[in-house]
C-alpha cells in the first residue's frame, strides 16, 4: 500500500519556498490578508472574549498576540483566540468545502510570531497546509457535511499541523508525527452550525496544528499510517466509505492544487451555501428597483447539502440568520445590502425582515457542482410580483469574489478596511493592509502591526 502520511510528510518537510508558483503564492496572500481582516472585526464578539476569558496571559517571552488588543498569549493560545475571531462572523474565506485561512493563518501567525519567520516562510506554510487539505479531500469522494463533519475542522486541523511543522522545519519523520497527532485532534460537527461553537471549530482547528508540530518537534510519536490503515484518519471519516488512499501518485509539489483551485473571498458574512442566490436578489432588486411591499413569493433553488447547511428558516439571532437562506434573501432585497451592520439581532427581528423571510421557498436538487461537491451546479432565483408578474435570474454558478471570478485589489482593500479601521484607525489598518499585500518582503511576522498601537 503507497505510504500517504509519510508521502505528505516528506512533500511538508521539504517544501522551498522558492519552488511554490507565484499564483500559489498570490492565493496564500489574499487569503492571509482577508482572513486578518476578518479577524480584527470578529475581535470583540461574545464568542471571542467567553473564549479569551478562560486564556491566561503569558509572560514568556516566546508569546504571540491576541489580535488587535495585544495581551500577549502562548503561542497555542492566541492561535485559539484568533481562530474563533477569525471565523465568528462567517466572514473569512472558503474553499475545498470549508474555511482554509481560518485553519492555518491564525496557526502560522501565533506560531511565525514566536519563531519570528518571515513573511515568505508564513507563505510557504500556508501553502503546503493548503495542499495537504486538498489532497486528502481529493481523495474522499463523498463529502463531509454529509457525515455530519464540519470539513474545517476535519481536514483543516492536519492542514494546520503541516503548516506549522514546516515553520518549524521538522524532519520528515517528525512531521509524520505531527500529522499523525493531529489526526486524533481533528473535531467539529454540522450541527453547530449557527451557534458560538462553530467560530470555535476553526480556534481549535488552529490550536491543535501548533500543538500537534510541538508535541511532533520534542520527541511525541504517533502512527506513520495514521491515514492510511483501515482504522485509521481516512475510512473513519469517510463518507462514501471508499477513499482513495491506496492510489499513490498524490501529485504533490508538481500539481498544485491551490494554483488551480484557489482562495474564494466573501463579499457577505454569511454562510458561503447563500452568496450566489444573495447576488441573484442584489441584481434583481436593482434592475426593476424592487419594493419588498409589492413581492408575493421568492423561490430559491438551492443543492440539497447547501439546504442540510442552512438549517435556520426562522433566525432570530445574527448567529442563526448567517445560515439562514431565508434572512439572506429578506436582508438582500430589503436593505440592498448584507453587510456586518444587517448582521445583527435588532435587524434580524425587524417586521419588515421577518415578513420577507416568510416569502421565501425554498426547493432542491442532488446535482453536484463538479469542483465544489456540496452545492448545486447553480443557484436559482425567481421573483413572483403581487401584480403576477414573474421576474428571474440566471442560474448563478461562481459568486463574486470566487477564484475565478476575483474581486480587485481594490475590493480588497474596501473589505479590509472596512473590517478594521474602527478598531486600527484608517493609518494603521492601511500600513497593515499594505505590509500583508507584499508578505513576502516582510522579514519577520513581528514586524506586521497586527496590535493597536
Amino acid at each position: 500500500m503507497p505510504a500517504l502520511t509519510s508521502d505528505i510528510a516528506k512533500f511538508v518537510a521539504s517544501i522551498s519556498a522558492d519552488a511554490v508558483p507565484e499564483r500559489c503564492n498570490f492565493g496564500a496572500r489574499i487569503g492571509m490578508l482577508d482572513c486578518v481582516g476578518t479577524m480584527i472585526a470578529g475581535a470583540n464578539e461574545e464568542a471571542v472574549r467567553l473564549v479569551a476569558q478562560i486564556v491566561p496571559a503569558y509572560t514568556g517571552n516566546d508569546g504571540a498576540p491576541e489580535i488587535p488588543g495585544g495581551r500577549n498569549l502562548s503561542a497555542p493560545d492566541a492561535a485559539l483566540v484568533n481562530g474563533v475571531a477569525a471565523h465568528v462572523l462567517d466572514y473569512d474565506d472558503v474553499g475545498m468545502d470549508g474555511h482554509p485561512s481560518a485553519a492555518l493563518t491564525p496557526a502560522i501567525l501565533a506560531e511565525g510570531w514566536t519563531l519570528g519567520s518571515s513573511g515568505e516562510e508564513a507563505l510557504a506554510a500556508y501553502v503546503a497546509g493548503y495542499e495537504v487539505w486538498a489532497l486528502l479531500q481529493e481523495l474522499e469522494p463523498g463529502a463531509l457535511h454529509e457525515r455530519g463533519f464540519h470539513p474545517t475542522a476535519i481536514w483543516g486541523t492536519l492542514s494546520a499541523a503541516a503548516a506549522c511543522a514546516r515553520l518549524n522545519r521538522l524532519n520528515a519523520e517528525e512531521t509524520t508525527n505531527a500529522i499523525a497527532i493531529a489526526a486524533s485532534l481533528a473535531a467539529g460537527t454540522v450541527a453547530n452550525f449557527g451557534t458560538m461553537t462553530k467560530s470555535l471549530h476553526a480556534g481549535r482547528t488552529a490550536q491543535s496544528g501548533v500543538l500537534a508540530a510541538r508535541l511532533a518537534k520534542s520527541g511525541f510519536t504517533a502512527s506513520p499510517d495514521v491515514l492510511e490503515h483501515r482504522a485509521g484518519f481516512m475510512h473513519s471519516h469517510s463518507a462514501s466509505g471508499n477513499p482513495a488512499v491506496t492510489r499513490g501518485d498524490w501529485g504533490l509539489g508538481s500539481n498544485w492544487r491551490l494554483e488551480k483551485m484557489g482562495i474564494n473571498i466573501k463579499r457577505y458574512p454569511m454562510c458561503y451555501a447563500t452568496h450566489r442566490s444573495i447576488d441573484a436578489v442584489l441584481d434583481l432588486a436593482a434592475e426593476h428597483d424592487l419594493d419588498p411591499n409589492s413581492v408575493d413569493e421568492i423561490h430559491v433553488r438551492i443543492g440539497d447539502a447547501q439546504d442540510l447547511m442552512l438549517r435556520n428558516r426562522e433566525p432570530k439571532t445574527a448567529l442563526e440568520a448567517k445560515f439562514s437562506i431565508e434572512f439572506a434573501v429578506a436582508s438582500a432585497l430589503v436593505a440592498r445590502k448584507v453587510g456586518l451592520k444587517e448582521l445583527d439581532d435588532g435587524f434580524v427581528r425587524r417586521n419588515d425582515i421577518i415578513e420577507t423571510m416568510r416569502k421565501v421557498k425554498r426547493s432542491v436538487t442532488g446535482e453536484r457542482m463538479a469542483d465544489m461537491p456540496p452545492f448545486a451546479p447553480d443557484d436559482r432565483v425567481s421573483i413572483r410580483l403581487k401584480s403576477g408578474a414573474e421576474i428571474k435570474h440566471e442560474p448563478v454558478v461562481r459568486p463574486k469574489g470566487h477564484w475565478q471570478k476575483p474581486l480587485t485589489e481594490a475590493e480588497l482593500r474596501e473589505k479590509f478596511l472596512d473590517c478594521t479601521e474602527s478598531r486600527l484607525g484608517r493609518k494603521q489598518a492601511g500600513a497593515l493592509f499594505e505590509k500583508l499585500n507584499n508578505l513576502e518582503d516582510v522579514a519577520s511576522l513581528r514586524e506586521l502591526p497586527l496590535v493597536k498601537i
